[in-house]
């Protein structure tokens, strides 16, 4: 497994060099832009709690959310993805119930 090496920058400063050695991607079918980017958009405001050991891309296309994570330790790529599908659910739920007229 290759390692990336890079530099993290925070509120303008730079952290220590880290490497980003474990890494899980994520694809959630909605079969609908509109459903993806509501999921999205609700997600999009939740940072990672450690930029500098935890990093979290996300896009939607084609009416997936796709999420790509990349983390220095596995444990903390555990957390940041379990911690991440509870609150992925809880949105797909919220559209499942209060949406209008719109099923998953």
């Amino acid at each position: 497994m290759d390692a990336i090496v890079c530099d993290v920058t925070t509120e303008g400063k730079t952290l220590r060099p880290c490497h980003w050695e474990f890494s899980c991607d994520f694809e959630v079918d909605y079969e609908s832009e509109e459903n993806a980017q509501i999921v999205y958009s609700a997600l999009a405001v939740d940072k990672e709690l450690q930029p500098d050991k935890v990093k979290r891309q996300m896009t939607v296309s084609n009416g997936k959310l796709v999420v790509h994570f990349e983390a220095v330790e596995a444990r903390f790529l555990r957390a940041s993805f379990s911690a991440f599908v509870d609150v992925l659910t809880l949105a797909t739920k919220t559209i499942e119930e209060f949406g209008q007229g719109m099923e998953l």
